[in-house]
């Protein structure tokens, strides 16, 4: 989208406040409905950040593929799930708990270093004029596979693994014991 500096700036500002919202309500929100709704949020605003950096057709994928299916299957999952029953025998720490917060914390630290050690020189905003050259010298369909397949490879396969974890989740709090 071409829009003004501080229309830009605003619009990033509170998308990422709904993105940090949306996550805490992910994780906070006891009723896993209500998490399940706010994980739809979260993903409809990184839709709306592919957007505004003209990536339109990653943006209509996200949408289609995260929120119209996988968080759909993600509810479905949730509202099949018995809510009294799963609630009875609840401890409030774990030992599982601990072994999460620790590799929680160990991937935030570590995300906070790489991003912190990233030259962010060669990180380049598409603009239009970008968007028209490109599409001269290789179809855009083609250029996305090119582009996943070689520079986003590891952060592709990252997310469909954490994706297949949150999955295999779902599936676990939703069998009936």
């Amino acid at each position: 989208m071409d829009l003004s500096g501080p229309i830009h700036d605003f619009l990033l500002v509170f998308l990422g406040l709904g993105l940090i919202f949306g996550g805490l309500g992910v994780v906070l929100l006891t009723n896993p409905i209500y998490s399940a709704f706010s994980l739809g949020f979260v993903l409809v605003c990184i839709s709306l950040f592919y957007i505004l950096s003209n990536s339109h057709f990653v943006a209509a994928a996200q949408l289609l593929i995260y929120v119209g299916a996988i968080n759909v299957l993600i509810l479905f999952s949730v509202m099949f799930m018995n809510g009294p029953e799963y609630s009875k025998g609840f401890n409030l720490w774990a030992v599982g708990n601990g072994v999460t917060s620790l590799v929680s914390i160990s991937i935030f630290v570590l995300l906070i270093t790489f991003i912190s050690d990233t030259t962010w020189y060669g990180i380049i905003w598409t603009t239009r004029a970008n968007q028209i050259l490109e599409q001269d010298l290789i179809n855009t369909g083609q250029q996305i596979g090119i582009h996943l397949s070689t520079d986003f490879f590891l952060p592709f396969e990252f997310i469909s693994i954490i994706l297949l974890v949150a999955l295999i989740g779902a599936i676990t709090v939703a069998r009936e014991p």
